[in-house]
């Protein structure tokens, strides 16, 4: 195995997919010469070929509606999209059309693409270069998204992604793409989409997040275990499918919760998955079930953004205060 940090991971798992399935293409802005702004896809189109890796227009609709029309012709196009704040002008191809093929067809057609996105905040970015827009999909039927924390679940996730009939949404926490560094095998495995995983076994409260917000909670869970704290970590991985059944029996199991998420509070993943605990585990409830998130507004500007960021502190803070409530 290699060890590798998240940005190795996935371009790990292109190059194999690439390799093996000859219907596999990668295209979007700057993916192909340049390796992607990231530098994800380095060393693709040398290897592969631009006719497999390529550079498209600076237009995010049209890098989804030619994905859609090559995904339901026999191939298997990964875009991406260079940050999380451009892919609202794809918007329309991915919420009317890309999403709803199989539907429309009557299974006639199935939709295998992957719509890469780096997103996330903590990287003093400008404006649309820090959203976490994981909501809008996750609403949106038809579609399954998912969000590596880890070098190991980037390539995992990846290959399922790709090897899905239907459109995933890949989510790359930018943040941590260069953070984070742990053993990956180099042949080829995957991780089942929809399966969260604990991280951390505990029995006095449930922590549930992803992406980037794991490393968060883990500062904190060191502070909570100086304090005698028994925490059980949960990684959900998957905003869609949703795995209710962990979820569940762990909040059974700790009587408590807190969901941690970068993305704004209303309306958002943190309420989702409040309601799956009050619906399946609310007779075990020994405090009210509570989310941490981002707040209520754009994310601020680099002079701004440390306000708006989710600190291990007040993670901490509210692990404590709901296993003294």
């Amino acid at each position: 195995m290699k060890v590798m940090n998240l940005v190795q991971a996935i371009t790990d798992g292109l190059d194999l997919m690439l390799t093996e399935d000859k219907n596999v293409i990668v295209y979007g802005e700057d993916v192909g010469v340049e390796g992607g702004v990231f530098r994800v896809t380095e060393g693709l189109q040398l290897k592969h070929g631009a006719d497999r890796v390529f550079d498209s227009p600076l237009a995010e609709s049209g890098i989804a509606g030619t994905a859609l029309g090559m995904a339901i012709s026999g191939l298997k196009p990964v875009i991406e999209m260079q940050f999380d704040g451009f892919v609202y002008p794809a918007m329309n191809q991915i919420l009317s059309h890309i999403s709803r093929f199989r539907n429309r067809t009557r299974g006639k057609f199935t939709v295998p693409m992957v719509i890469r996105i780096p997103y996330g905040g903590g990287i003093n970015a400008l404006e649309h270069h820090s959203e976490s827009p994981e909501a809008y999909f996750g609403h949106t039927p038809g579609l399954k998204v998912v969000i590596p924390s880890t070098p190991y679940d980037a390539k995992g996730m990846l290959i399922a992604a790709i090897e899905d009939p239907d459109p995933v949404i890949f989510l790359e926490p930018k943040r941590i793409y260069r953070a984070i560094k742990q053993e990956v095998p180099e042949e080829k495995y995957s991780i089942p989409i929809g399966k969260a995983k604990v991280l951390n076994p505990g029995e006095q409260i449930t922590v549930i997040a992803y992406g980037a917000m794991i490393r968060e909670v883990q500062k904190a869970m060191v502070m909570a275990k100086e304090k005698g704290y028994s925490v059980e970590l949960i990684d959900l991985r998957s905003i869609w499918p949703i795995d209710r059944d962990t979820i569940r029996e762990s909040v059974r199991k700790t009587g408590r919760v807190l969901v941690v998420t970068e993305a704004a509070q209303s309306f958002g993943p943190a309420a989702e998955i409040i309601s799956i605990v009050n619906e399946e585990a609310f007779l075990n409830l020994e405090a009210p079930p509570t989310r941490l998130t981002g707040f209520d507004t754009v994310i601020p500007l680099p002079l701004g953004e440390k306000y708006y960021m989710i600190s291990p502190q007040r993670i901490y803070g509210e692990i404590e205060r709901l296993i003294k409530y």
